[in-house]
């Protein structure tokens, strides 16, 4: 039975997610304008300034999301704390809180560690680009983490990982992670080396002079279609063996479909910055929908009790 309480929880688990992503969001808008050396490479201080003084139009730009960052620290801290009231010990809730509050720890610190190291703005380093895969990585799990809190605190059951339904949905979400490493690696050779035209992108992609990032460009799109016939079939197959689930899957297909319209409009007109974040959101939404469908495919079916 789910008490009154637990609803507002999980209405305030949901609102955390949104928030997150909107962290997310500003996060890309940073990257893309080139504003993330905004602050200088102070952290957690903002060009050594706790407020900055007549700040610019980057540094206002980085500033903020700075400070949405900080904003997050306290939702998480309410959002954990909040489950430790309310629900008992052992209850997968306390779980997905306390994960929350780590990997939003480790995306704190792998933030400040780009700061740091110039990993930021118009870097061009090699470095830079397996400093920005382990913060995708750790954002895409930090979002996975939010979305199980919210999905156990409407009542939902721990998932089991194992069998077939655990090796396709592990494999499914390992995917779809690999596929944000090929896009977050493709949006930062948009932004170092933007291109005016779809022709003159595509001829700077097989360029041998050209920089990694650039190079790099064009796997993404061939991940991408090889993802999207997995994501299809993982879907389909789940809400055919289990009814209870066809909802979750179809949530998935219509996020897939929106997301190859903004992928492939995203490639044919170089990349646009508004695009870039609608891609962006789109790609969020579509690993929310998969995290659930793979949570709803691990846990027991719902038994509806016959009426009597």
């Amino acid at each position: 039975m789910i008490t009154t309480s637990n609803r507002n929880f999980a209405r305030f688990a949901w609102l955390t997610l949104a928030w997150n992503l909107a962290v997310v969001l500003w996060g890309a808008y940073v990257r893309a304008t080139g504003a993330g050396a905004g602050c200088g490479n102070h952290w957690p201080l903002c060009n050594g300034e706790v407020l900055p003084q007549a700040p610019g139009a980057k540094t206002l730009i980085e500033f903020t999301h700075r400070a949405m960052t900080g904003i997050d620290a306290f939702v998480v801290l309410a959002l954990i704390v909040w489950a430790f009231r309310a629900f008992p010990k052992g209850h997968p809730v306390r779980l997905g809180a306390t994960l929350s509050t780590i990997f939003l720890v480790t995306e704190a610190l792998i933030g400040a560690a780009l700061v740091k190291l110039e990993h930021v703005a118009q870097n061009p380093s090699s470095a830079r680009g397996w400093s920005l895969s382990t913060h995708l990585v750790n954002t895409l799990t930090l979002i996975a983490c939010l979305t199980l809190t919210a999905w156990w605190s409407g009542g939902k059951p721990a998932v089991h990982v194992r069998g077939r339904d655990g090796v396709l949905a592990t494999f499914t979400l390992a995917f779809v992670v690999l596929l944000g490493i090929s896009g977050a690696i493709a949006a930062l050779g948009d932004t170092l080396f933007p291109a005016s035209s779809f022709a003159e992108g595509w001829a700077h992609d097989f360029d041998a002079s050209a920089n990694i990032f650039v190079r790099l460009r064009i796997w993404h799109p061939i991940i991408a279609a090889a993802a999207a016939l997995w994501i299809l079939y993982y879907a389909i197959s789940c809400a055919a063996r289990r009814p209870d689930v066809r909802r979750f899957a179809v949530f998935v297909l219509a996020a897939l479909m929106m997301q190859l319209m903004a992928g492939t409009a995203n490639l044919l007109l170089a990349a646009p910055i508004g695009l870039q974040l609608v891609h962006l959101l789109l790609a969020d939404t579509l690993w929310i929908c998969l995290v659930v469908l793979a949570a709803a495919i691990l846990s027991p079916p719902l038994v509806v009790p016959s009426p009597r």
